[in-house]
Formats: C-alpha cells, structure tokens, sequence
C-alpha cells in the first residue's frame, strides 16, 4: 500500500488548522458570560447566548452541511436510478431551516431553553423527557458513526492510509477541542471548516469538468452518454416515496439538538430566526459542487481513467463517487485540497453531533432527572465526560459496524415520527398531557418498526398498501436478496398518527380522570389529577411536584433579552422587585382561581 506523502501533509495541515482555531476560540471566549452570571455548564452548551451573524451563519449552515451531505448529494445525482431529482438533501434541508426559523425557533429562543428536551420535561416530566432523550439521542451518534466511517473510506481512496488510523485521528481531533471550548470552539471552527468546503470543492469542478475523459455534461443531463441521463426522473408508482422522503427531510430535520442549540445560543429570538433563514440559502450554495461533481462522474468515460474500465456504480462504490472524481478527475495538488475540504466537512458534522448528545445528557438526565441539587463543577465534567464517551463510542461504531448508516437511517426516521409531533404539540397545542405522549410515542415506534428498514435487513411485520418485493443484486459478490418495498407514505402517517394519538389520548385521560371514570388514584403518572391540573392542560405550565421539574430549575433568561416572560423561566433575582410581585399575583393559583369565577 502506497502512502501519498503530498496528501498525507495537506490533511495534516487543514487538521492542524482546524485544531488552532479550536484552541483560540476556547481561549477567547473563556469568561464568556461570567459578567450576567451565566453558569460554566451553560456557557459550554449554548455559548453565552451572544453567538452573532457572522458565526452564527457559518454554524448554523454547518448543522448539516457536512460530509454525508455533500457526499450524499453527489452520490444521487451519480447514480443512474436515481439522479438530481432524488437528490432531496440540499432543498429539504433549506426548507427544514426556513420552516424552523418561522415557527420553531423563536418560541423556543424567547423561553430561554437551554436544550431540546427542556419543553418536553417541562410539561411530560422527567420520565417522558428521558425516554424521549433515546431516540434523540440515537439520531447524534448513529449521525456522528456515519460520516466518521465515510471519512475513512474517503481518506483511504485517495491517500491510501489506514481507514481505522484515519477516522481515530480525525474523531479525536474534533472531541479535543469540543472538550476544551464547547459550543465557541465548534461555531469558529465551522466558520474554517465551510470554507475550506467551499474553497477545496469549487477548485476542484473546473479541473475535472475539463477532464478529456468528461462528456458535456449539459448533454448528459438528458441524454445517454454513458449511463442514464443524470437528471433523473420519478416514477409514477414512486411519487409517494419521493413525498414521504421529502417531508422526512423537511419537517425531519427540525427536532434536532445540533440545530436548537445554535438556535439557542443566538443573542435573541430574532437573530435565531434570521441565522436560521441565511443557513437555508448556505444549505443550497454549498450543494452546488457537490451536484457538479455528481454529474461529472455520471458523464465519465471510467475506461480512460486511471480508476479502470468499471465504473464506480458497478463496484458498490458509488457512496464514494466524490472522492473517486478528485483522485481520477484532478491532478494530484487538487485532489489533496479537495480531500481536505472532505475530511473538514466531517468534522464539522461530528463535533457538533458528539456535543448536542452531551449537553441533553448532562442537563436533562443527569441533572433535571437525578442531581438536581448538581453544581455546576460537576455538570461540567459530566459533559466532558460524556464528550469523551459518546465521542468514543461514535468512532467504535465507525470502525467495528457495517450497518452504520442503516442505524442512523432508522433513528434519524424515529426523530421524525416521535419527537417531531411532541415538538409541535409541547409547543402550539394546549392540552396534551404524559399519557398522551406515552401513547403517542408507541404509535410512531410500532408503526415506523412496522414498516421495516432494508438497510438493517429488518423485515416489515405491517404491510402497508402499494408494497411489492424487490430485488437487489450486490455487484462485486453477485449475490441476489429480495427485499420488501414500501411505496406507501408510511413515516409520514406514523407521524401524523403520532401527532393525532397525543391529542386524543391526553383529552381522553384527562375527561376519565376528572369525571371520575377511572379512580384518581390510578393516575400513575400524576398528569392529571393534581393540584394545578387546570395549569398543565390549559396553560401548558409545568406542575411542581416531585415527578416533574420545578420551573425554577429552568433555563435562565437575562432581562436584556425578556424581561415580559413568566416567571417560571427566569431567575427570581435577575429580574425587577415590581416585575417579580406582578408575576407572582397573576400567576398563583388563588388569583387563577379568582379570575375563573
């Protein structure tokens, strides 16, 4: 095995780059917050809420905008049966953040959360909100698994090193200074990352576009060069898949930590809506390389390449079509700033995947659910710790599992069809309680499994209508399996079914508990039948008792950004004497008692 020692030193730069910056972004802003009384732990997680636009930008278009994204989107214009209209990716992700800034992000920015999960606890209780923790969780890992095990294939078709070396190297480099700055080191190194993408990429489109063994590719897009025209098309019988795989990415892509936590980390609710909106216009820029380049290798003649007379497509390497058209494409200089611009677009992706699983973790199990009396010493360790841990086990998964990117399909699937229709119901429905996001959680958990994962050779036990068996043939082994295709929406449903299961059950739960129906003492889940139980169901306001979160435990909010907020996100002494007796008149039980009569 050949070691390219040119490569070798380019990748060894760009990491050593990233790594400065790291280093100085955690050194530059390491009394951040201190002047407001922001706690250590908080700091790390969301910055010190003072993220500008500039940074904010660059970090916010990196929550996706990494290297299964650009590797992803290159591979689907590339192969022959799908082409760019299945490269759904760069407008569903775009979409995903416009739809995110309109709706989402400013309620959850102007109630001064400090994760994800924070709403979810608020008004389920701790026990829902750790269960919920799961699949979220899954989704980060599984995320950061994923595009580690890319890099390495990426990093050992052009370098020709060690896979197993290159992925370690490149998974501690991004936990080093994840541990060391949190949130400030992974937006600045996301502003070096993007533009080492944007750089490495766009220099290398006109070298290989002008490759003598390159057709036009304005002729390739709808005419048979070499293989189908790359543009694509959508069959009938598929138009459902495509809308289903579509509205996966577009409402999908919302109920994601490392999104919220660049929301939450803007200095108000209004950047966080506007740095959302400029990310959508990033997310579509930063996929046009990656579309080229995609193109390029469905309009290249392989057998006047140094790569073989084999296309890509016919070795099960078309996952790899990018890296393979800078190596063959390019000359040799070329090739290495464009494998750097690979390598940095992974990490962009894993630091902020390995931190978002951390800070749930550390705030909303460690400390909301178990040490709620916690320092914030020890919350801070907890999250490099849990830095560490999910780091190391992101990079096990990477290097030991085949299925990797059949276990974030799935996961990333079960964030649609669970967390995003209690994001929507915690956020805009009034009246849904735990029992009905405990059912709402099952509905979308067996009716996702249901419809089985081909990726995991996972078989449907719910045969939705329109499903037909196919056959896949692996090209290097000739193997022949047949699998079971879906054509029917299924996420969706389940997810609207999700949606529609928490309403019915919560107001279900809540007539058979208060018209005496069902014993209160059989409310288990104490969701119902409790003091303030009117609060929970009308006014979506949590309920202090010792299965739930007490709303003075939340997330502080500074009065320069909202000093009109309930009380219940603010810290008492943070606010005005005369502000905190209003709050108090309106919101004590006697005065809502009053005001009802």
């Amino acid at each position: 095995m050949t070691i390219h020692v040119e490569g070798l030193v380019a990748i060894a730069i760009f990491y050593l780059l990233i790594l400065v910056v790291g280093i100085w972004a955690a050194w530059k802003n390491k009394h951040s917050g201190e002047a407001e009384g922001t706690d250590r732990s908080e700091t790390i997680m969301v910055g010190g809420r003072d993220i500008g636009l500039f940074v904010g930008g660059f970090t916010m278009t990196a929550t996706w905008v990494g290297g299964g994204y650009i590797n992803g989107t290159a591979e689907y214009v590339y192969l022959p049966e799908y082409g760019l209209a299945w490269a759904q990716a760069p407008f569903g992700y775009a979409l995903s953040l416009v739809v995110g800034g309109l709706f989402f992000a400013k309620p959850m920015r102007s109630r001064g959360y400090v994760t994800m999960l924070d709403p979810f606890q608020q008004l389920y209780g701790k026990r829902m909100g750790g269960l919920l923790f799961i699949p979220a969780l899954m989704g980060e890992i599984f995320w950061s698994a994923a595009i580690l095990n890319a890099l390495g294939a990426t990093l050992s078709v052009i370098v020709d090193i060690n896979i197993k070396m290159s992925v370690i190297i490149s998974a501690l480099i991004a936990i080093f200074y994840t541990l060391v700055g949190g949130l400030y080191s992974v937006a600045y190194t996301d502003v070096v990352q993007l533009f080492c993408i944007f750089l490495g990429l766009w220099i290398s489109v006109p070298f290989a576009l002008t490759n003598p063994a390159v057709s036009d590719i304005t002729v390739s897009a709808v005419k048979k060069v070499h293989q189908a025209p790359w543009k694509g098309s959508i069959n009938k019988d598929d138009i459902w898949i495509w809308i289903d795989n579509f509205c996966l990415l577009m409402l999908g892509g919302i109920p994601w930590q490392v999104y919220f936590q660049r929301v939450l980390s803007a200095s108000s609710a209004t950047y966080a809506q506007v740095l959302s909106f400029l990310a959508a216009f990033g997310c579509l820029i930063m996929a046009v390389p990656s579309v080229l380049i995609g193109a390029i290798g469905a309009s290249t003649d392989w057998n006047q390449t140094s790569y073989g007379s084999i296309a890509p497509k016919d070795k099960d390497q078309a996952d790899m079509i990018l890296p393979i058209v800078l190596q063959h494409l390019c000359p040799p200089f070329v090739s290495f700033f464009g494998l750097g611009a690979v390598s940095a677009a992974v990490m962009s992706s894993a630091d902020s995947s390995i931190l978002s699983a951390s800070s749930m973790f550390a705030r909303n199990i460690y400390q909301l659910a178990f040490r709620q009396s916690a320092s914030d010493r020890e919350i801070v360790w907890v999250m490099r710790i849990t830095i560490f841990v999910f780091g190391g086990l992101a990079t096990m998964m990477a290097l030991v599992t085949g299925t990797v990117y059949g276990l974030w399909y799935l996961s990333s699937d079960l964030v649609y069809v669970i967390i995003f229709p209690q994001l929507l119901s915690v956020l805009f429905v009034k009246g849904t309680n735990t029992y009905g996001s405990v059912a709402a959680y099952l509905f979308g958990l067996v009716l996702r499994i249901g419809g089985g994962e081909p990726y995991l050779r996972l078989p449907p036990f719910i045969y939705y209508p329109g499903w037909i068996i196919e056959k896949q043939i692996h090209q290097e082994t000739g193997i022949i399996e047949d699998f079971v295709k879906q054509r029917f929406p299924f996420k969706t449903v389940s997810m609207a079914a999700s949606f529609v299961a928490n309403f019915i059950f919560s107001h279900l739960a809540k007539y058979l508990f208060e018209s005496g129906k069902i014993s209160h003492k059989y409310d288990f889940l104490d969701a119902v039948v409790s003091r303030h139980s009117g609060e929970i169901m009308d006014k979506t306001t949590l309920v202090t008792r010792s299965n739930n979160i007490g709303l003075s435990e939340m997330a502080p909010v500074r009065p320069r950004l909202s000093v009109t907020l309930a009380a219940a996100f603010t810290r008492r002494d943070t606010l005005p004497t005369e502000t905190v007796e209003e709050e108090d008149e309106e919101s004590s039980p006697d005065s809502s008692h009053h005001n009802e009569e």
